[in-house]
C-alpha cells in the first residue's frame, strides 16, 4: 500500500494526498507530528535517497530555529530524532521512497 507521510498542515503534503484521492488511488496517511516512524520506515526512506542530507528541509522553520545550520550532525541521527525536518511529504511503498512533491516521480511510482 501507498503511504504519504507528512502533516496535515504541510501544503505539499496536501496537493499529494488531493492528487491520490482525484484519481481514487488508496493511501495511508501518516502523520508525523502524531505518529513515530519505525525502523524499517527510516531504513526505506534512508535507502532511496543518494544523500540523507537531501532529506532534511532547510528551509523550515524547525531547522533555522533549531540552530542545525550552524551544526556538525549526522543527517540520519537528526531526522530521525527530529522527522520535523524532513522534507515533505515522503511517498513510500514498499521499500521504495521519495521525498518532495514531484508529480513525476508520484507517476512513476504508481
Amino acid at each position: 500500500m501507498l503511504e504519504v507521510i507528512g502533516t496535515v498542515k504541510s501544503k505539499d503534503t496536501q496537493k499529494a494526498i488531493r492528487y491520490l484521492k482525484e484519481r481514487r488511488i488508496s493511501f495511508q496517511f501518516v502523520d508525523i507530528a502524531k505518529n513515530e516512524l519505525g525502523e524499517k520506515v527510516w531504513r526505506s526512506i534512508f535507502s532511496s535517497s543518494q544523500d540523507a542530507e537531501l532529506l532534511i528541509d532547510k528551509a523550515s522553520k524547525a531547522f533555522r530555529d533549531g540552530g542545525y545550520e550552524w551544526m556538525d550532525y549526522d543527517p540520519k541521527e537528526l531526522l530521525v530524532s527530529h522527522p520535523e525536518l524532513l522534507v515533505l511529504p515522503v511517498i513510500r511503498q514498499r521499500e521504495k521512497a521519495f521525498a518532495g512533491w514531484d508529480e513525476q516521480r508520484m507517476e512513476a511510482m504508481l
